[in-house]
């Protein structure tokens, strides 16, 4: 065993730059491929690729522990060539903290089903922290350390041969040279390109109590009259939302107003629905509060939704024996999901109209959005305009592109 790792720890030097090119080249692409996901322009762009691509970045996400081991074998050697160093030791465990952090909070994220929403709303925040605070310190650490290892006299690791020192700086020698000029411009360009970002990403973090409220403010939708608010959404009996939104779409967010929006119930049914604007906002809502659970790992608690149940409206319908599912449908023209019959008469299913009081926005689903409280919430349709009753199965948009059928909770009310 000790032979094999002095074998391994032979040429110390140039193997450290193997690891930091290798580490370089990953983190970039995990980089490249965490940043799109979640962005609303790239899932309408992406289509199906995008399930692709996040397995893709799951499975370069779990290839990064190979370097990592790589230098662990190398460490007992590296670590004794930093004496003295303390800096650089340092530098060293942040890395590997980062890493760490990464890695952990990802499995969370990709074993989202077993850990549940509370632990997949951690280890988002955590894994979103260190992509904006480490991924510039960890890509210049690697594409710096790279080529410094390539210079004997300004690399950090001795080489085995004690006659090749690492030489001294030399009054004679310049502050700054061409390559230390490069790696300040990299880690300035870093700043410069995701400090934005940051900031954007800490904002929204800190600020969500009015993440409601911006929205409403900025809706796009137009239809008359607004709906109003039954006294215990207004103030809401959950308290009030708690968390942030995301914006996630498959196509551009639509629009509405009273010329352009209707509601149906039809299929499989003795009596086909059918309301214009006007006509629904008439109807007669219930209240409840529930949590929103988002499949990509992120959580708003305590939502306070004003809707009609779903399940009273397939009763007005009269439902025909032979239906097996219902089928949903956004107001987008693209997406759709489906429930079969048992699920859709669970009496929380509600054909909601407002959130916390207040219209729901065109970015979060509104005028209408179908939500479904035990399941991750691409079960719950924005933009609902139609519900069709359909003898057999059908797939929904995600589902076609590898997500779960079955979308439930850990821990659900299945009934």
């Amino acid at each position: 065993m000790n032979d094999w790792l002095r074998n391994i720890r032979k040429g110390v030097g140039k193997k450290l730059a193997a690891v930091h090119r290798w580490n370089a080249w990953m983190v970039a692409f995990l980089a490249f491929s965490g940043l799109i996901l979640p962005w609303g322009v790239w899932r309408e762009w992406l289509g199906a690729g995008r399930v692709w691509l996040k397995w893709l970045h799951t499975g370069v996400g779990l290839a990064l522990l190979l370097p990592v081991f790589y230098y662990l074998l190398l460490a007992g050697r590296h670590w004794s060539l930093l004496k003295g160093r303390p800096a650089q030791k340092w530098n060293v465990l942040i890395v590997i903290g980062i890493l760490a952090a990464w890695f952990l909070s990802g499995v969370v994220l990709w074993r989202f089903r077993f850990f549940g929403p509370a632990w997949s709303n951690a280890a988002l925040t955590v894994h979103d922290a260190f992509t904006w605070i480490g991924l510039p310190y960890i890509v210049y650490h690697s594409l710096t350390r790279t080529q410094w290892l390539k210079e004997p006299h300004r690399r950090t690791v001795r080489t085995d041969n004690p006659k090749k020192q690492e030489t001294s700086r030399t009054d004679a020698e310049p502050l700054y040279t061409r390559r230390a000029f490069l790696r300040s411009a990299i880690g300035l360009g870093l700043t410069v390109a995701l400090g934005p970002s940051f900031v954007k990403w800490l904002s929204s973090s800190l600020s969500s109590d009015a993440n409601i409220d911006d929205l409403v403010q900025k809706d796009r939708n137009d239809l008359i009259p607004a709906p109003q608010p039954a006294a215990d959404s207004l103030p809401p009996i959950g308290g009030g939302s708690k968390g942030s939104f995301r914006i996630y779409t498959v196509t551009p967010i639509p629009t509405f107003d009273n010329s352009n929006w209707s509601f149906t119930v039809d299929g499989l049914v003795d009596h086909a629905l059918k309301w214009n604007w006007d006509e629904f906002v008439k109807l007669s809502r219930t209240v409840q509060v529930s949590d929103f659970h988002c499949v990509t790992g992120w959580s708003v608690y305590n939502n306070t939704w004003e809707g009609i149940p779903l399940h009273r409206l397939l009763e007005q319908a009269h439902v025909q024996p032979s239906a097996t599912t219902v089928k949903f449908y956004s107001g987008d023209g693209e997406y759709t999901d489906s429930l079969t019959m048992e699920q859709a008469r669970m009496k929380d299913i509600m054909i909601a109209v407002l959130l916390d009081g207040k219209p729901i926005p065109s970015e979060l689903g509104g005028p209408v959005r179908l939500i479904v409280p035990q399941m991750y919430t691409y079960k719950s349709v924005k933009w609902l305009n139609r519900i069709e009753l359909i003898a057999g199965d059908h797939v929904g948009y995600w589902e076609a592109r590898g997500y779960d059928k079955d979308a439930w909770l850990p821990g659900a009310k299945r009934t």
